[in-house]
């Protein structure tokens, strides 16, 4: 099948997944997203739940907030999600990032796709996978995140990435280069079948077995 087709059968088979109605990846505002988004590294979402919280109560996630607090009462409500010390330091610059812009996120998305990338990777702590993220959940472009789900479900259909994050995104997107839209729901589709579908023998039990990918 081809990368549109299986597109095509999750949607069919599990149905849309309303994650932007119902609040599961953008959360309550754009600015929860980037925090969060640096918060679940290395940890689990209900560790992130907590800071969040933590960070709500302080800030009402605003950016402008945010610098406003000193690196230790930061550090204390952010700690429920583990590794702080690397943390503390993302969240302060991403929010000085965004200070450079006014805090406006209309400026922040009217700019080109690659000039936003290339700059959320250059800040500390954000790596390939959270800064496409951030790219398609808050800055609105249209992208293929290369997650670990993604990975095993391609493996499992017999169409093994490349190892390294730009190879690997590059050979899908040649065959493949959705609208906005299409990569929130097929991005969602694909996590959520990873939650469910964790093992070879979940996979050989699941609506996509015995396919093959090809791109």
């Amino acid at each position: 099948m081809t990368i549109t087709e299986l597109y095509q059968t999750m949607l069919s088979e599990m149905g849309p997944r309303h994650w932007l109605t119902a609040g599961i990846a953008p959360a309550e505002t754009p600015w929860e997203i980037l925090w969060g988004g640096v918060l679940v590294q290395n940890t689990n979402w209900r560790n992130v739940d907590y800071a969040l919280t933590n960070l709500k109560r302080a800030t009402r996630f605003e950016p402008q907030a945010l610098l406003q607090l000193s690196s230790a009462d930061l550090t204390a409500l952010v700690r429920p999600a583990g590794f702080y010390t690397r943390k503390v330091p993302t969240l302060q610059s991403l929010a000085r990032w965004t200070a450079q812009y006014e805090f406006n996120l209309t400026t922040l998305r009217a700019l080109p796709a690659d000039q936003l990338r290339q700059e959320l990777k250059a800040l500390p702590g954000i790596g390939d996978e959270t800064a496409d993220y951030f790219s398609m959940y808050v800055f609105h472009n249209p992208t293929i995140i290369v997650d670990t789900y993604l990975r095993r479900l391609l493996t499992w259909l017999e169409q093994p990435l490349p190892r390294q994050y730009m190879a690997a995104q590059a050979q899908l997107q040649q065959s493949w280069q959705p609208d906005l839209a299409t990569a929130w729901e097929a991005h969602a589709l694909v996590v959520d079948f990873g939650k469910q579908v964790k093992t070879t023998a979940d996979f050989k039990a699941s609506f996509l077995a015995g396919q093959r990918l090809a791109l």
